[in-house]
């Protein structure tokens, strides 16, 4: 019973620790790092508040170093994701009656167990298992999912403030039921915070959740499914299920109880999952909701009276940091002919001084791919580019995946505004360069706009606010995160909700408001206190 209304307290953006040589920060983070690369971990899965092991193992490695196993995960298979569906039915009905503010505290004691005690463990677990730096490490799986915790349970409190308003007689309210049904979180490799967020938001609102991790996070994922369960969630509420995509996906999606997605990956899959689910409305209780971000081709534009340095600075962050391995990474550029040369010669200086290599360096700025198939990728648009007539490798391009999935970061020129890597996604460290005349600003603007499906960032640097101006209005519809003399990374939750249309995905904003209403289900109650004795209406007199 609620004796009160309740205020959470005023979140506030998690400070971003420096790791600067001699901080006490560093000492402690290597020495974490240590002991984890020489430990191997046994994943299980995590159902209904217990751990689950099937026997199916799959190894886990550091894309720096693939020789070097970290542990075991465990797989799911039809019986296990059967039992964690059904978890979510048994915790549903206690878990949405439980008193808002309780869940919220649960995800707030989340918030503070990462801002101490766990922090050094998953942000050393996001760095071997990720192969991020100790800064991407720090600004995703330390940072901003302590944010995610903080600002959703501040927003939660902000839905449930929102009431109608009543007439004399009568008292209208509105609740804001959790969905009728489970939803399926289907969380990315690239960002430990995306992969903590997907299922602690709608679990913040009352939803129970079956959380399918990418195969190559498990690592910190599962430092997650750790923390979640020290900081009191409840058996069922959140179920752990590493196993193949595609075939627990299908499972799931064709389950009368599901209620929802939470999704971030890439186009292709999102658009499949789209579909099966269409294939599948006659099965469900009602319309499942749909949330995913997905894709992205994010552009950086220079106008003439952009400032040369500042733009490669930009151009080398927003394209090279995490290998490019980012939603919002910049991998298409397009800069005018008057300062691409002073431009190109920034960009080689600076990135000759980039070093590349193991995380537990802390000398090096970038690292490794992901996977195998990841560095083929971005290998294979290399090579095409080194044998085309239409484009040039400007800077970079070197590639060897002999002990770790590395490839150099690569500047490509490309001389026609369409070449492939102007269109495609790489999801990598390679960013293609345009370069238009200078009286053309008005037909590149048309030329970003229509040039990529994608939708998600971009960024236009200029000193002309009359070109800021013109770009805002031109490239409304071509980035949902529209950056201006920045590069287009980095969205902080609370100050710039992070999404995208087109086909970079619903547009449903992680890290505001507008997220958390897509997991609740409004109720309309009105409660009459006189209720009328007569049913004749005046004007029948």
């Amino acid at each position: 019973m609620t004796h009160g209304k309740f205020n959470v307290p005023l979140p506030v953006n998690e400070p971003v620790r420096s790791y600067a040589p001699g901080s006490p920060e560093r000492a402690s983070i290597e020495a974490e790092l240590e002991r984890q690369a020489n430990t191997q971990v046994d994943v299980p899965l995590y159902i209904n508040g217990k751990e689950v092991r099937t026997g199916n193992t799959k190894p886990m490695v550091m894309p720096h170093d693939h020789g070097h196993v970290t542990g075991h995960y465990h797989l799911a298979g039809e019986a296990e994701v059967a039992a964690a569906m059904d978890a979510t039915s048994s915790a549903a009905r206690e878990w949405e009656r439980m008193p808002w503010q309780e869940r919220c505290a649960i995800f707030l004691r989340a918030a503070e167990l990462l801002e101490g005690p766990y922090r050094d463990k998953v942000n050393a677990a996001t760095m071997l298992g990720q192969s991020k730096t100790v800064h991407q490490a720090e600004i995703d799986s330390a940072c901003e999912l302590i944010d995610f915790f903080r600002y959703n349970a501040a927003f939660a409190a902000q839905i449930y403030s929102e009431q109608p308003v009543s007439s004399p007689g009568m008292w209208n309210r509105l609740e804001h039921r959790p969905l009728e049904g489970f939803v399926f979180a289907l969380t990315p490799f690239n960002f430990t915070s995306i992969a903590g967020n997907l299922p602690s938001a709608p679990a913040i609102m009352g939803n129970t959740v079956v959380w399918k991790p990418s195969k190559t996070t498990i690592l910190s994922n599962w430092a997650l499914v750790e923390l979640f369960h020290e900081a009191g969630v409840p058996p069922g509420v959140i179920n752990f299920i590493p196993g193949p995509a595609a075939q627990l996906a299908d499972q799931v999606i064709r389950d009368r109880r599901f209620a929802g997605i939470h999704y971030t990956g890439s186009t292709g899959v999102f658009n499949g999952i789209w579909k099966k689910i269409g294939d599948n409305m006659a099965n469900y209780a009602g319309y499942p909701r749909i949330v995913g971000e997905t894709g992205g081709k994010d552009f950086i534009l220079a106008h003439p009276s952009a400032e040369p340095r500042s733009l490669a600075i930009a151009m080398l962050r927003g394209a090279f940091e995490f290998q490019g391995q980012k939603c919002s990474a910049a991998s298409r550029a397009y800069i005018p002919k008057s300062l691409w040369g002073e431009v190109r010669e920034i960009l080689t200086a600076e990135l000759a001084q980039v070093k590349m290599g193991d995380v537990r360096d802390f000398s090096n700025y970038v690292s490794a791919l992901i996977d195998q198939s990841a560095f083929n990728t971005n290998k294979g648009a290399i090579d095409r580019a080194k044998a085309s007539a239409d484009a040039e490798v400007v800077i970079g391009g070197n590639c060897d995946d002999s002990k770790g999935y590395f490839i150099e970061p690569t500047v490509i020129q490309a001389l026609t505004p369409r070449y492939e890597t102007m269109e495609n996604e790489l999801f990598g460290p390679v960013l293609t360069v345009f370069v238009y005349e200078d009286e053309q600003w008005e037909e590149t603007l048309e030329l970003v706009d229509t040039t990529s499906e994608y939708a998600l960032t971009g960024a236009v640097l200029s000193r002309d606010r009359g070109a800021i101006v013109q770009a805002t209005d031109a490239l409304r519809y071509s980035a949902g995160n529209f950056y201006v003399n920045d590069k287009p990374t980095g969205a902080v939750v609370g100050q710039q909700p992070f999404g995208g249309a087109r086909a970079s995905g619903t547009n449903d904003k992680a890290g505001s408001i507008l997220n958390l209403q897509r997991w609740v289900s409004p109720r309309a109650i009105k409660e009459t206190f006189n209720p009328a004795t007569d049913w004749r209406y005046p004007f029948l007199g």
